[in-house]
């Protein structure tokens, strides 16, 4: 149950980021006037999306769970770059697509980095343990 409410989040995510696509450039800016330059909402959204997909697939504790996380993520953004391409004052940017697979990436880097570290502290206190 717990694995498909995690896929579910991350079908939820991909259409947060599908409704972000379809707006205008001047409706994204008046909605994330902290983000002056949108490649940075397109680290963090794909950031996050990496995340849940990388969860998504945490009965696999394989590398190559994190390479399909970023995967996963990198192909979404492609299909979003072409959509992009339906909406007015929008376009496919591969810059944007460059953003997405940074934040895919750096989640995928993070996610290691906090399992590795999980790995170490439990083994330690597995053989401080009596």
């Amino acid at each position: 149950m717990v694995r498909v409410l995690a896929w579910l989040a991350a079908v939820a995510w991909m259409g947060v980021i599908f409704y972000l696509s379809s707006q205008t450039q001047e409706d994204l800016h008046s909605l994330f006037p902290f983000f002056p330059d949108l490649n940075w909402g397109h680290l963090a959204a794909y950031f996050v999306l990496a995340l849940l997909f990388r969860y998504a697939l945490a009965g696999s504790h394989s590398p190559r769970a994190g390479f399909w996380a970023v995967a996963l993520s990198f192909l979404y953004g492609i299909s979003d770059e072409y959509h992009q391409s339906f909406v007015p004052t929008r376009r496919p940017d591969v810059a944007d697509l460059m953003a997405d697979l940074v934040g895919a990436v750096a989640a995928a880097i993070l996610w290691r980095l906090l399992w590795s570290a999980r790995n170490r502290r439990r083994r330690k206190d597995s053989e401080v343990a009596p």
